[in-house]
């Protein structure tokens, strides 16, 4: 077949491989955004269209308020967060400033709302039966798709507060303080970058395990960009976005994790007597800036109505109200800063990453662009070397200034004095953007054996090289680590010595896949054996509320588990084991063996079995069980499925690597809904001399749409502990039986 002229004049080509991943090679950024416009549109549509809504503060007007987006969020709350974004023009005007996203990162977005539209024009609306033929289904512009970038960096910022920014209200408004929204917990990764002393191979690994939505706007796709000479890479990207976030080149590979840092920050404001809309800085009263909200609302009987809030601003940022210890008082008011409020550097950013060809041009980059919004990172190259930083953008506070101004109780975010002008951000000289810390404050390792994070602190991406010296609103020092970041020092730890029966010591790639999919949990190991001891001696226990507890079943349950996060018949006891630790295991008599700063990856450890308030959160436990009807043994499956089927993996507060989260708390079900959050684009990477070798699963699958055969296929894989192999170069793709190719035109 003759290749078609694309826009540009030459030819964007999508080439599908097994599972639905899209290779798209083009000869330009235009090109490039146009055919993953186009792929992402044949699989997600509807998920696209959506977004679109949600952005321009649409939902209202055609879902209704009342109704919620995926992340819990009500619509007219998140409406009217985004058409205050919008209205303030504050995207455009990043755009058109003199240091904005690179002509390359223009074309790339201008591209895939081409081939977005493309897609729609060519099936009349959408081949997903959810939102064909519906009204708020519409072409998206360049703007549709930097409100998405935007959204994307400031996920840990204004977007993961929405609520307390527009109900923030002076005192006597009629409008009452945000609700907290349930979102998902633990949401992070793990990483780990090994070298040449780690690897069987002598050369880089990496190990990229982001802790992500399966449900939600903020779910992972995969695709292989190519520009021949420009740029050739493979991995996962957000949803609605043109680039890779976690993947590989021919030469490196890299990984993100959740950043411990804080990116915002609030600022404590002394009100003005009488007048709850005037502040006090350094003796000088000023006037809060008032803003017109006006978002159309669907109502019951079908008509559209506007519906109009005032909202409030500072210089500094918008007004933010937390029911309780942060509301809005006669004498008291809080502002929200967001270090991410004026990113949109993280588009060239990433794209710098990708065409970084080891681990010292990446470091290079993120000097160079400080883009990445809330994210660590982990790589490693094919010379061995691996590489850990957390350059990244956050609020220039020092320690001395933390000490300074901080002012009361911290209410889920840092708090400073706002009265006074010396208590705002500061800057450095090296920093991309004032008011953040530059670079050089910020902790970055080279190693040639392995670093890794696991959404800790900086301090011990290698134990035996610990980083400190950087400001306390990055992460802390000699503080105990989470039971996920220990288990995970551990796996690497015991790959290393050989003594995890996975063969010889040191990681290969099929080690460092068992080591991934291994689904040990830390706190079993710890205390299983020993829990089961207490309990056979002791067959009845009492419960808090003093009625004795037969604990028999639920101990033969445990006696049996094997400890893991696997299904099946081995896992009966595992979610016993679950709600216990939620139901009062947890707490400062856990453990026989305290923490102990000197021994951080391997402290605190042996489960304190014997301790009367273990034993009556033991008893607890059988109880509650017993209330909701549920059995002690029930298996892992029935509680952790996606479209019916099971998912391994256990939940991070227990220790487990292989994070998968359900929707359930601290009550024992019989039966709970998909899983909505965990391990999501698992990538297994060797940077060979001769080319990279890596293996997948993005475990949710590439389409939304439950309708496509590429909606649980890989869940599917995931079930049955089995990789998708990477297809990189020209033979690789070419060789794959189900290869299908598109060209644009």
């Amino acid at each position: 077949m003759p290749a078609a002229a694309s826009p540009d004049g030459q030819a964007t080509v999508i080439r599908r491989t097994s599972y639905g991943i899209p290779h798209i090679k083009a000869a330009d950024y235009r090109g490039l955004g146009l055919g993953a416009g186009y792929a992402f549109a044949e699989d997600n549509a509807c998920a696209l269209a959506d977004i679109a809504v949600t952005l321009a503060g649409e939902r209202s007007r055609w879902h209704g308020p009342g109704a919620t987006t995926l992340s819990g969020d009500n619509n007219l709350v998140s409406d009217l967060y985004h058409q205050r974004v919008n209205q303030s023009r504050v995207i455009e005007r990043l755009l058109a400033a003199p240091n904005g996203p690179s002509r390359q990162a223009r074309d790339l977005m201008r591209g895939y709302a081409d081939g977005y539209n493309r897609h729609l024009a060519g099936t009349g609306g959408s081949t997903d039966v959810t939102c064909r033929g519906a009204q708020w289904v519409r072409p998206l512009t360049e703007i549709d798709m930097w409100r998405r970038v935007y959204q994307v960096a400031t996920f840990e910022g204004g977007e993961s507060a929405p609520g307390n920014l527009v109900t923030a209200q002076p005192p006597g408004s009629p409008v009452p303080p945000a609700t907290p929204v349930a979102r998902p917990g633990d949401v992070g990764s793990n990483a780990i970058g090994l070298g040449k002393a780690a690897t069987a191979g002598r050369t880089g690994m990496v190990l990229g395990n982001p802790h992500f939505l399966w449900q939600d706007d903020f779910r992972f796709y995969q695709q292989h960009l190519t520009i021949p000479g420009e740029l050739n890479v493979s991995g996962a990207g957000m949803a609605g976005a043109p680039f890779v976030l976690i993947g590989h080149n021919d030469r490196m590979a890299w990984s993100h994790t959740t950043s411990d840092a804080e990116v915002t920050t609030l600022s404590k404001l002394a009100l003005v007597p009488g007048d709850p809309t005037s502040y006090v800085v350094d003796g000088q009263a000023h006037r809060m800036t008032s803003e017109q909200v006006t978002v159309a609302a669907r109502q019951p009987d079908g008509s559209v109505r506007p519906v109009t809030r005032t909202l409030y601003r500072t210089p500094e940022g918008p007004l933010y109200e937390l029911p309780g210890p942060g509301e809005w008082t006669d004498s008291t008011a809080y502002v929200f800063r967001d270090a991410n409020a004026d990113n949109l550097r993280l588009v060239d950013q990433w794209l710098a990453i990708a065409r970084s060809g080891n681990v010292q041009d990446v470091h290079a980059s993120l000097k160079r662009h400080q883009g990445l919004p809330w994210v660590n990172t982990v790589a490693a190259d094919s010379t061995g070397a691996a590489y850990y930083a957390d350059i990244q953008v956050v609020p220039h506070v020092t320690d001395e200034l933390r000490a300074r101004c901080a002012a009361g109780p911290q209410i889920g975010r840092l708090v400073l004095d706002g009265s006074r002008s010396s208590c705002g951000w500061g800057s450095d000289p090296d920093a991309v953007v004032p008011g953040r810390l530059g670079p050089g404050r910020l902790p970055s390792l080279v190693r040639h054996d392995h670093v890794s994070n696991m959404n800790n602190s900086p301090w011990l991406a290698n134990p035996a090289q610990p980083l400190t010296g950087y400001p306390s609103i990055v992460g802390d020092v000699g503080t105990e680590r989470s039971p996920r970041t220990r288990l995970g020092l551990d796996m690497i730890a015991d790959r290393l010595d050989g003594s995890d029966g996975l063969g010889a010591p040191g990681f290969t790639l099929p080690a460092l896949q068992a080591s991934m999919l291994g689904n040990r949990n830390l706190t079993a190991e710890q205390g299983r054996v020993a829990i089961v001891a207490v309990c056979q001696a002791n067959p009845t226990l009492t419960a808090s509320d003093g009625s004795p507890v037969d604990v028999r079943a639920a101990c033969a349950a445990l006696a049996a588990w094997d400890g893991t996060g696997e299904t099946g018949e081995r896992s009966r006891g595992a979610y016993f084991w679950r709600v216990y630790g939620n139901n009062g295991m947890r707490g400062p008599d856990m453990w026989l063996v305290p923490f102990d700063v000197a021994d951080p990856a391997r402290t605190p450890r042996d489960i304190n079995a014997g301790s009367p308030r273990l034993k009556q959160a033991f008893a607890d436990t059988v109880k509650a069980f017993a209330a909701a009807g549920v059995p002690v043994d029930l298996p892992l499956d029935t509680v952790q499925q996606y479209a019916g089927i099971p998912i391994h993996g256990c939940n991070g507060a227990e220790g487990c690597f292989n994070v998968i989260n359900g929707p359930y708390g601290r009550v024992p079900v019989s039966q709970a809904p998909d899983i909505r959050h965990g391990s999501s684009f698992v990538m297994a990477a060797e940077l060979t001399r001769s080319g990279p070798r890596m293996r997948s699963i993005l475990i949710h699958g590439q389409s939304v749409n439950k309708a496509s055969p590429h909606h649980t296929d890989q869940a599917r894989l995931y079930a049955r502990k089995q990789w998708v192999t990477g297809l990189f170069t020209e033979t690789e793709i070419a060789r794959d039986p189900r290869l299908a190719v598109r060209v644009l035109r």
